[in-house]
């Protein structure tokens, strides 16, 4: 009974060891990866890395992670010629393999949200326009044109309707301008307020799917197969 007593300890200390030991090398692996995560040619602010599954030391040993949760915020990438910001992109990583000294990691499955603020939109419109949350799915956009027979400026807001078009371009366009009796003035305004943006600095593998007005900004499914994070 004492031998007995005595090998359970010992199982329980040394499990207790390997959990210790198996806990810091996911810490490590974790922090290492924040660093690793590239976006192409897009600048990224911060990054938190949450690896799941356990034993993570198993996973390691076959070079392969069932499920890998990213969030990265501050990401800025070029869209027709002007910088367009990503606040925030949350993903989550499906059997994610690890290259030849962990130098690389492709994704098998990956899915999730992408977020571009108004502030974003703006910045990324004609100058003199701004965007912002219109209500009921749609977004306001307010510009200012001149009217040469007029020989005056005029400014108006029109409520948007915002689609995505070949996987990786955001269309803004106005549901309706008011002529309002004034030759041309539809025209013109639809020259400052309808543009198209793509999005660019996304991971290689990762594709724009749904996008939806929401009151913080435009919330953009993504998914994609061998996604390759790093590497």
């Amino acid at each position: 009974m004492r031998a007995l007593r005595i090998l359970l300890i010992l199982a329980v200390v040394l499990g207790g060891v390997f959990v210790a030991v198996d806990r810091a090398a996911l810490y490590f692996a974790e922090s290492e990866a924040e660093g690793r995560i590239a976006f192409g040619d897009a600048e990224a602010g911060s990054t938190d890395v949450s690896i799941k599954g356990f034993p993570f030391l198993t996973q390691v040993a076959a070079s392969e992670l069932d499920r890998v949760d990213v969030t990265v915020k501050d990401i800025r990438a070029n869209a027709a010629g002007r910088e367009i910001r990503i606040s925030e992109i949350q993903a989550e990583l499906s059997r994610v393999t690890l290259g030849a000294g962990y130098t690389s990691a492709t994704a098998s499955r990956a899915s999730g949200t992408a977020v571009i603020p108004y502030a974003a939109l703006t910045e990324a419109a004609d100058d003199g326009v701004t965007v912002a949350y219109g209500g009921d799915g749609k977004v306001k956009v307010t510009g200012s044109v001149e009217i040469p027979l007029l020989g005056r400026t005029l400014t108006r807001s029109v409520l948007s309707t915002v689609t995505l078009v070949d996987g990786d371009t955001v269309r803004v366009r106005a549901d309706e301008v008011p002529g309002e009796g004034i030759p041309g003035l539809e025209g013109l305004v639809r020259k400052k307020t309808d543009f198209e943006r793509g999005i660019g600095g996304l991971p290689e593998g990762l594709e724009l799917q749904k996008i939806e007005v929401a009151p913080g900004g435009l919330e953009i499914s993504v998914t994609g197969s061998d996604v390759r994070l790093a590497g």
